[in-house]
């Protein structure tokens, strides 16, 4: 009998304390560098140019905690599978998981905490500093793991230099916020100051990579007083359901159309609503007489992916397509299917061939991502 591994095409790195402290200049950028602080209340902080942010909620580990509600209020709290190559490629064996694309963490899932600096220069460091890491560290470790550069969001030449250092040095996906008007007094991304970066993603055939909730003003706020259970999921739906922002301004924005080789990735989108927006946004395309030379639908199927982790998907691949459908586990975070992984994909893709399980397991994102082999072992 032949197990199909699978290819997780949305995980996150826990960035460990000396990241940057490691490898930013002390006499130049101070305590204005990205490190963790620990407080007498026993609830470590990451620092970064002046701002905290609490260890729980930049860390997100659920998955591997004894309650997946919780997350690690201190470092010596972090389980290894989360910030360790070593411990994550167990953690991978045991759940069938043969590569694992990766996005970060105290960076922010899009990158958005480097991209809401507002010193270029120390966000550049820190971006350099993230993605020499994350080659060095972790696909220097294994070829099982997939990196994924941080860019600045401005200025776009700096962006576009640092995109083609990180790609040369093996990174295979730009992750980029959705939102970057949301961080910092930029351009709407729609606007055609950021088309070199679009242009550099298409020329060197790596996907442009929107992290769901890369904007918190996309997403309802928790009423104060909610249980730590209630609040996680609330926040874990909201933050997931922001992609749909994301995806339709996408759609509408004609990036797509100026671009017709680049390829999206909406991480962390789930796909049960795909069926229901592209169908809105063909629809209002036709009644409010939108001159585009494709439908929405049709850019999206031409260039787009959405991912899925735990949804029905043979009927929702019949409207989204396919080949428009990645496979993700979310490790660690509370919300990931790790350890179960093999159980949710025998229910979510119930009554699909072995062509069609083999294309959505692998094949999209070995082609997207470049990865060599077949996914099948004895």
């Amino acid at each position: 009998m032949q197990t199909q591994r699978f290819i997780s095409t949305v995980d996150h790195v826990v960035e460990h304390p000396e990241v940057w402290t490691q490898r930013l200049s002390k006499s130049r950028w101070g305590d204005r560098i990205p490190h963790v602080e620990h407080s007498s209340d026993e609830n470590d902080a990451w620092v970064v140019d002046g701002r905290r942010w609490p260890l729980l909620e930049c860390a997100q580990a659920g998955a591997v905690m004894n309650d997946r509600a919780a997350a690690p209020k201190r470092w010596e709290d972090m389980p290894q599978s989360a910030y360790l190559p070593a411990e994550r490629l167990k953690a991978m064996d045991s759940d069938g998981v043969a590569c694992s694309v990766l996005y970060p963490s105290l960076a922010g899932s899009s990158g958005e905490t480097f991209g809401a600096l507002a010193d270029s220069e120390l966000a550049l460091a820190c971006v350099q500093a993230y993605n020499d890491w994350l080659a060095e560290e972790w696909a220097g470790a294994s070829k099982r793991f997939i990196p994924q550069c941080l860019s600045p969001i401005w200025p776009v030449e700096v962006a576009v230099a640092e995109i083609k250092r990180s790609v040369a040095q093996g990174h295979r996906g730009v992750v980029f916020p959705a939102v970057p008007m949301h961080l910092r007094d930029v351009p709407h991304i729609n606007s055609p100051e950021y088309d070199p970066i679009w242009a550099t993603c298409q020329d060197l055939e790596v996907p442009l990579c929107f992290h769901a909730g890369s904007s918190v003003q996309l997403q309802f706020p928790v009423a104060p007083g909610s249980s730590p259970e209630l609040a996680a999921a609330m926040q874990a739906v909201t933050r997931t359901a922001s992609a749909v922002f994301d995806l339709v301004n996408v759609l509408f924005s004609r990036i797509l159309l100026r671009f017709p080789r680049l390829k999206v990735v909406f991480a962390e989108s789930t796909i049960g609503w795909g069926t229901f927006l592209l169908e809105y946004a063909d629809h209002q395309y036709a009644q409010d007489h939108c001159d585009y030379e494709l439908k929405p639908s049709e850019m999206f199927r031409r260039q787009c992916y959405l991912t899925a982790w735990y949804d029905p998907v043979q009927i929702n691949a019949r409207h989204i397509g396919i080949g428009n459908i990645l496979w993700a586990t979310n490790f660690p975070s509370a919300n990931s299917t790790w350890p179960d992984s093999q159980n949710f994909i025998d229910k979510c893709m119930a009554g699909m061939s072995e062509k069609e399980r083999h294309q959505l397991l692998w094949e999209n994102a070995a082609k997207l991502y470049k990865v060599e082999g077949n996914g099948v072992m004895e």
